[in-house]
């Protein structure tokens, strides 16, 4: 049975080798356009097909012609590939190599548009028709998005074939038992592993031979939202691939909005899951130095209304600007979609529009500010240094239909180590076993929970780490009744030479603890292991069924700090977000000082900002800056260029999308005795913060404004 890689490498990507000026970026299928023109240092042009009226190069060249540093995306499980499916590549159709689920259904992403299960043949068309024409082009950044082989598929002839080429043995079908479940996604998280490794290394190899450095990257959904969903991808595995540059963190509304269970409720829970995600990405990288960029999108890909989608977008970006050490963004997808596009102007109506001036204010004075965003050594407000161990076997066990008694109920066995810690104010990290070869992992960490009744280990070398980290003084709390069907899968700790029942027996073992350990408390080295026997899910599920894990979490870290809300500060950048249904309070979040709302598109000068339950704040903290005579643009609806400061006057031109409002908050050494600007606006002094606010209607190519006082 061949192996999936081993991930113990060594090898770091440093910041240096990021363009900084490459700070935000934006996906488009559209050639460039007024009403898109978000002004983002880099748009990925997606797809590299000629058009009727287009070709691919002038495609991208509409968009160098208005200063944007072009990179180039596609799907890799799914995209344009049209010419290989019908044969008009290879003289031979391919549609059969489509993902297929048991009942012979294909699995599509788009009329005639197939999940694929990639072939090494699909990967050499990849490389030859797609990978070449974009670096021919003359673009140096690739971007293969979505690798994604949905649970239920498994069931077509190519399939079939990879399984026979992998395991020596003839194909089974997956649904037949829980090692059947387990062998296909491990199949399915191999095949994607090697198709982005086949055409990364490809890339770089054909960019070296044209004097180039080629980077290659994986925008990808979050572990928590694949396994979720019932898809299998390579996730953590990537960020040790030696041809792999970074990831896209794709989170947005459609993934953080998927119900779990909390207190015996299964609702959306978005601010909490988006957090969720956004951690589980990030920890993939930290211990790598691979490059990460968080995604957020101010709609989503289901129709719903625009007052939906501007509440959960507050959400997920407030969620995202919790990591300060990650200050690189897309700042959103398919700006022709969220710009162009009708939708219903409220919950309980039909009538549609396009976005609201006051929505598309918002949208660009958050994603301005991104521009601006700085890295941070800063913590989240509550007690560090508590993490859940995730693995990506956790995509392993996700399955159509319960198989040998064994349900997820909504990742519940994840979310009952997750939830509550969050709803009790702890910003939970995560810590990803693919990683724990890495001394970097264990930075700061002073108590890991886990479980392996939704996942399992791939190599016996993790536990090794895991025990290693405890004897130096780690705490490690394990959960589970270890009864699960999946626990009986033939893996290393059943097979060649090893009888163990259940993989946390060899962990245990290693740590000189009875095997089967009872639950209860003990000691290895320096370190501490708390033995929980219940399933996460159980901490859920139910009314109030959380108060042993809490107690267990109290013994083992000392008190931890109590509360329902997060709060970060990055420069002059505040975030804040009070969770709901909060067993420690209630109570809203006062914030007080000299303040720039930034979710409200008018820009208000506030000096006490109240943050509820279930709500999230976004800040400019205007005594944060250092010059205070000096005149700077603090928050606007546009990018500025060509600022000119002058002793008693100040010039700049501000662009941003055609047919949107701007406003601006700009900070003077004093009250202006001339605004002058190239359109029609309005203006007003706030002495007490010694700002102008000014709005005009956005003009693409640019509104010229000067300033004298």
């Amino acid at each position: 049975m061949r192996k999936i890689p081993l991930l113990f490498l060594s090898v770091l990507v440093t910041s240096s080798l990021w363009a900084q000026h490459e700070k935000t970026s934006v996906q488009s299928l559209s050639e460039w356009k007024p009403t898109i023109d978000v002004c983002s240092d880099v748009v990925m042009v997606y797809g590299a097909n000629d058009r009727p009226t287009q070709t691919f190069r002038e495609r991208v060249q509409t968009w160098r012609d208005r200063g944007y540093t072009t990179h180039f995306m596609s799907g890799i499980a799914w995209g344009p590939y049209w010419d290989y499916f019908a044969g008009r590549w290879d003289g031979v159709p391919h549609m059969d190599e489509g993902q297929m689920t048991a009942s012979g259904d294909s699995l599509l992403h788009g009329p005639n548009m197939p999940y694929i299960v990639p072939t090494m043949n699909f990967l050499n068309y990849v490389k030859e028709q797609h990978v070449k024409r974009v670096i021919d082009a003359g673009i140096d950044d690739l971007y293969f998005e979505e690798p994604e082989f949905w649970v239920r598929g498994g069931y077509s002839e190519a399939f079939k074939r990879e399984w026979e080429s992998y395991y020596g043995f003839a194909w089974r079908p997956q649904h037949t038992s829980a090692a059947d479940y387990y062998l296909s996604s491990k199949l399915k998280y191999y095949l994607y592993y090697r198709a982005l490794d086949e055409v990364f290394t490809f890339a770089k190899a054909y960019g070296r031979e044209q004097g180039r450095e080629v980077r290659c990257y994986v925008p990808t959904h979050s572990l928590l939202n694949y396994a979720n969903w019932g898809i299998v991808s390579p996730e953590a595995s990537l960020a040790s691939m030696k041809s792999c540059d970074g990831y896209i963190a794709q989170v947005w509304t459609g993934t953080s909005r998927t119900p779990n269970y909390y207190n015996g409720v299964s609702k959306e829970r978005v601010f909490e899951m988006a957090f969720l995600e956004y951690g589980c990405m990030e920890s993939m990288t930290r211990p790598t130095g691979r490059k990460m960029i968080f995604l957020t999108d101010p709609i989503e890909d289901r129709a719903v209304d625009w007052e939906d989608y501007r509440r959960n977008y507050q959400a997920t970006f407030v969620a995202q600007l919790l990591y300060p050490m990650v200050d690189h963004y897309e700042v959103m997808p398919w700006p022709e979609r969220i710009y162009e596009r009708l939708y219903r102007t409220s919950p309980n109506s039909e009538e549609k529009s396009r976005i609201p001036r006051f929505y598309s204010t918002q949208v660009q004075v958050m994603v301005n500010a991104l521009k601006e965003m700085p890295k941070s050594d800063n913590k989240v407000s509550g007690s560090q240094g508590i993490s859940v161990l995730l693995a990506n076997s956790l995509m392993f066990q996700q399955t159509v239909r319960d198989v040998e008694g064994y349900d997820e109920h909504n990742m519940s066995n994840f979310f009952g180590l997750a939830l509550p810690l969050i709803k009790q104010g702890i910003p939970v990290g995560i810590t990803h076993l693919e990683n724990v070869g890495y001394k970097e992992t264990w930075r700061d960490l002073r108590v890991l929970l886990m479980t392996y009744s939704n996942m399992k280990p791939l190599d016996p070398e993790s536990h090794r780490h895991i025990a290693d980290w405890v004897r130096q003084g780690g705490t490690l709390i394990y959960c589970g009744r270890d009864d699960d069907a999946f626990q009986r899968v033939p893996e290393w700790w059943n097979t060649t030479g090893n009888h163990y029942a259940a993989p946390s027996e060899h962990l245990f073992s290693l740590m000189g603890i009875d095997a089967e350990a009872a639950e209860g408390h003990y000691r290895y080295g320096k370190g501490q292991l708390y033995v929980l026997r219940h399933n996460p899910k159980e901490f859920v599920l139910n009314v109030g069924a959380d108060s042993l894990l809490l107690q267990t979490l109290e013994a083992a870290y000392g008190a931890y700090e109590k509360k329902n809300a997060f709060r970060l500060d990055r420069g002059p950048y505040t975030m804040a977000a009070v969770v709901d249904e909060s067993l420690v309070s209630n109570e809203p979040m006062m914030l007080k000082g000299s303040f720039i709302d930034l979710f409200d598109p008018k820009l208000p000068v506030v000096t006490e900002k109240t943050v509820h339950p279930g709500e999230q704040a976004f800040l400019f903290n205007i005594n944060k800056v250092a010059e205070r005579d000096v005149p700077k643009v603090l928050a606007a609806a546009s990018r500025q260029y060509d600022e000119v400061t002058t002793p008693n006057s100040f010039s700049f031109t501000a662009k941003s999308p055609i047919e949107t409002d701007n406003v601006m908050r700009i900070l003077l050494p004093s009250e202006p005795k001339k605004v002058e600007v190239g359109v029609e606006s309005r203006s007003s002094w706030d002495e007490a913060s010694h700002t102008l606010l000014l709005e005009f209607e956005n003009r693409p190519e640019g509104v010229q404004v000067t300033l004298e006082w």
